[in-house]
């Protein structure tokens, strides 16, 4: 089934029968050429770019609950590639290429808009932090613009401009970053991979591997034993459990990033816009509610939810920021469990055991990484050599030295 503009006019006069599951519920084969674990946004993508890009569809998919019931569904929809170290600013500029185009590739509506994101600025060394940030972008291609506080002003009025603690003395904006539908993105690559033979087995949690003599030959599951050549693990808050089954002990704490939403307002916010004083972003959706977040909650968990002293602490930096927040109604809110690294920044490798390779540790970065994410661990998978563009994330930059730590923290999972 091919969606068009056309396709959408018929099956409004024939009453919509054309139309039907996006993708196939099949039940497990024996065995596969390569499993991924996990069908959040970052296998699926894996699955659709090894058959589209590498002609391999002798592929499935474990997800433990239903597609997209994770991260992907539980984040604050940002893409931007307004990063400034080299290890980082090429992997998500050529990610936010493939945003560019996604909806052509995936013939699929994931609401892809490319309204901005402005980064305040509130003191002059942070002024200084952003010109350098700024010019790291304008090298690799992904644009930037250093604007003034009569600029930002113009843009968004409705800030608190004149605050005593934290006043607002200009912004970087890029300028091609903006939002995206999430599930859109999780159906899209579900839809596309499904239509190249790839199996999506929904409701089937991996529940240990089988190794012998150091080579993966398969996952033992809720649903029997499955064999594979190769097994790629993408499971975002849940990697420490899960490679602890393969008796791998990672470099990455897991922690709750909590959302929220405001009810409808209407149209106020042009683009993303991130407070520079504390950690608060904030965008608005198509429907007309404030999507906002900010810090992880500190302490680590596998829980789906967070608490209320990040609540109110993220609720502040809104009221810091922009004061006429205060007065909107919360409608809802959802946590996802973040993979936190030691540095900050992804891991994309092969480990020690042969056959089983791990994409994790994205901390805040996951969805606007996921196109990239999906290339470069498919890249992985088949070709056993890292992408151009994710050299830099393997599991040994720890031990040789090599972090790639963009605010500069140090190993501390909890402040990146």
């Amino acid at each position: 089934m091919k969606f068009s503009g056309f396709k959408v006019v018929k099956e409004a006069l024939t009453g919509y029968k054309g139309y039907g599951p996006l993708w196939r519920n099949p039940d497990p084969k024996p065995a596969y050429d390569i499993i991924i674990v996990g069908g959040g946004g970052h296998g699926l993508a894996a699955a659709y770019y090894l058959a589209k890009e590498f002609g391999m569809t002798n592929i499935a998919v474990l997800e433990k609950g239903w597609l997209g019931s994770g991260n992907i569904g539980r984040n604050t929809t940002i893409i931007r590639s307004n990063y400034l170290l080299p290890g980082n600013q090429p992997f998500y500029e050529y990610s936010m290429k493939l945003w560019e185009n996604l909806e052509q590739d995936t013939n699929f509506n994931s609401m892809v808009s490319q309204r901005s994101i402005l980064n305040l600025i509130h003191s002059d060394g942070q002024r200084d932090a952003y010109r350098r940030r700024g010019n790291s972008m304008m090298i690799s291609g992904a644009g930037g613009q250093l604007l003034s506080r009569a600029e930002v002003k113009e843009m968004v009025p409705f800030l608190n401009f004149d605050n005593a603690r934290f006043p607002i003395k200009g912004g970087l904006m890029q300028k091609r970053a903006g939002t995206a539908r999430h599930d859109g993105v999780a159906w899209g690559y579900a839809r596309g991979a499904d239509m190249r033979g790839v199996d999506l087995i929904q409701n089937c949690e991996v529940t240990g591997f089988k190794i012998e003599n150091g080579k993966v030959l398969g996952v033992e599951t809720s649903r029997g034993f499955i064999g594979a050549k190769k097994v790629g693990v993408s499971v975002a808050g849940s990697s420490g459990r899960v490679m602890d089954m393969a008796g791998m002990r990672l470099p990455i704490e897991s922690h709750v990033l909590q959302a929220f939403v405001s009810e409808g307002l209407k149209p106020v916010i042009p683009g993303v816009i991130t407070f520079g004083a504390g950690h608060f972003y904030v965008s608005q959706s198509d429907k007309g509610g404030l999507v906002f977040g900010g810090d992880i909650d500190g302490y680590n968990s596998y829980a789906q939810r967070g608490n209320l002293p990040v609540v109110e602490d993220v609720l502040e930096g809104g009221m810091a920021l922009m004061p006429m927040i205060g007065r909107a109604r919360l409608l809802r809110s959802w946590g996802g469990i973040m993979d936190m690294s030691m540095d900050g920044s992804p891991i994309i490798d092969k480990t020690h055991i042969d056959g089983l390779y791990f994409n994790g540790g994205w901390c805040y970065g996951g969805f606007k990484a996921t196109p990239a994410a999906g290339m470069t661990f498919a890249h992985l998978l088949a070709t056993d050599k890292p992408h151009d563009t994710a050299k830099a994330y393997r599991f040994d930059r720890f031990n040789r030295g090599y972090v790639i730590d963009e605010k500069g923290v140090g190993a501390q999972p909890n402040l990146h």
